[in-house]
């Protein structure tokens, strides 16, 4: 196992940190500050609450609509042990572990900052379980992403008091005989704990962070394999020329021209001579396109980052202007925005890839029709080109945004909600769907790159058909074709592109 990571509220944690500590899996710890600050916070608010009953939201009250009835000083445990059961109602498909393990680092990062008044010994047990490999069962469905995500981390914390189920080495388990087997005892929950473990984002955060992460890697897939098809289909090299985007700079724009440039340097098939005067879309605008879904993902990566540095829970404790403030910022509309914005970013990448693969298989420019040496008597790759428009549809109608919708809960206390949950799960549909359509489309482009031979194209991208070809070979006549779909997307998901 890699060298320790330390949380800590002073140090920014960023995407590429979070990548790294999770491809390397580096086991977590709090840093000393990060360890007064939680201290000095649970002291001080239990130190408030024997001097003054004056009512707090949450911590000797009840929740949502039952904030004006008091609880009594005996019964505030409990009043958070029964917050965790009773908001425990989470349903659907069960949250990837993957996920699971990047929402217990958020949690404890979000309570590292000393602003909730949670035990030292919480924050802990939500890092073992992190280190040991524990993952708290998580369902998909059930946070309307205001007042945090209360179920999904209902059921992530629930095994904090020995409740709920867990994986852990290959097994499904109750929690409480998986702490059993490192001989740890529940945490006995304070006043306020329930409450800073439920209230939060980090369900749709981790979705945010896993989303944004791929969807960097799958940028410059879309590019090379763009690239790729550009080749297969004899298309012109002068819509990269730098000088037309410098004249419309966007970000996005210039970086997708100047990628497409280094990939085709030294190409065979862009010096030889063309005959076609323009080229479609789906090829001359790939700058454009592409660009535009690289501007979406560097502002969704901000507003990510942003929030993997915040205090989300509520109500948050200052304890040095002897403060204890109720708001909002649990409310997970920034989230919800940008993961619709995210979402409509990657289905275009998938819309235009799409387009390029019907392009090949159209019979234009010497390529065969649906690029089998036999047309007729085979129907080579015809149908994959169905299942790329069948998904790139269903991705069209995820791109719904979940943001603009609301419904009122807690009896009209909580009147606007964010449905970022269910914004972060639809942007991970869409991103598998991407790379599924990409995928497609590389199996055409290498297919029609076999029909312009002898000629070459760039060393770069040469690279990328040898490696493809070793996990889908030439299509010579038809063959069942779905175990080629399915290593086209791994290849995608896995390839170190550049």
């Amino acid at each position: 196992m890699s060298d320790t990571f330390t949380l800590s509220p002073t140090t920014y944690l960023d995407l590429p940190t979070l990548e790294q500590v999770l491809r390397q899996q580096r086991p977590l710890a709090l840093s000393d500050e990060a360890r007064q600050r939680i201290e000095h916070c649970h002291r001080y608010l239990h130190e408030r609450l024997e001097q003054s009953d004056a009512p707090v939201y949450g911590i000797n009250t009840g929740f949502g609509a039952l904030c004006n009835t008091s609880i009594s000083p005996e019964d505030r445990g409990q009043l958070q042990r029964n917050l965790m059961m009773s908001h425990a109602c989470g349903t659907g498909a069960e949250v990837p572990a993957e996920l699971v393990r990047l929402m217990l680092l958020l949690k404890a990062q979000s309570l590292s900052y000393g602003h909730s008044g949670v035990q030292l010994a919480t924050v802990q047990r939500l890092l073992d379980f992190y280190n040991r490999g524990i993952h708290p069962v998580v369902y998909q469905q059930g946070s309307l992403g205001a007042s945090g995500d209360l179920a999904p981390l209902a059921h992530l914390c629930l095994p904090l008091i020995g409740l709920g189920e867990v994986h852990f080495e290959g097994y499904r388990l109750a929690a409480a005989d998986a702490m059993h087997l490192f001989s740890w005892q529940p945490i006995e929950l304070k006043a306020k704990e329930g409450l800073a473990l439920l209230n939060g984002t980090q369900f749709m955060l981790a979705y945010a962070v896993h989303t944004a992460l791929r969807t960097r890697r799958l940028l410059l897939a879309a590019n090379v394999i763009g690239a790729l098809s550009l080749e297969a289909f004899d298309g012109r090299p002068e819509p990269f020329d730098e000088r037309l985007h410098r004249i419309r700079p966007h970000v996005g724009q210039l970086a997708v021209a100047r990628h497409l440039r280094e990939l085709l340097e030294g190409s065979e098939l862009q010096r030889q001579t063309k005959t076609a005067v323009q080229d479609p879309y789906s090829f001359r605008c790939i700058p454009q396109v592409h660009g535009a879904s690289h501007d979406a993902v560097q502002y969704v990566s901000g507003v990510v980052e942003t929030e993997c540095n915040a205090v989300t829970d509520n109500p948050n404790i200052f304890p040095e202007s002897d403060a204890i403030l109720s708001g909002g910022n649990f409310h997970g509309q920034p989230l919800a925005l940008a993961l619709d914005f995210l979402a409509i970013a990657v289905a275009e990448l998938g819309s235009i890839s799409e387009r390029r693969t019907y392009q090949l298989i159209s019979g234009q420019r010497g390529l065969p029709p649906f690029l089998v040496a036999e047309p007729g008597l085979n129907s080579g790759l015809m149908i994959p080109q169905y299942a790329a428009a069948s998904i790139v549809s269903q991705s069209k109608q995820l791109c719904t945004p979940a943001s603009v919708d609301s419904i009122v809960s807690s009896n009209g206390q909580e009147d606007h909600v964010s449905m970022g949950a269910n914004a972060a799960t639809k942007a991970l549909r869409v991103i598998e769907n991407t790379e599924q359509v990409l995928g497609i489309e590389l199996l055409n482009a290498v297919q029609a790159l076999a029909f312009r031979r002898p000629l070459r194209s760039s060393a770069a991208l040469e690279r990328v058909v040898e490696a493809f070809q070793a996990q889908a070979p030439f299509i010579a006549r038809d063959r069942v074709l779905y175990p080629d779909l399915h290593a086209a997307a791994q290849f995608v998901r896995t390839f170190e592109w550049a």
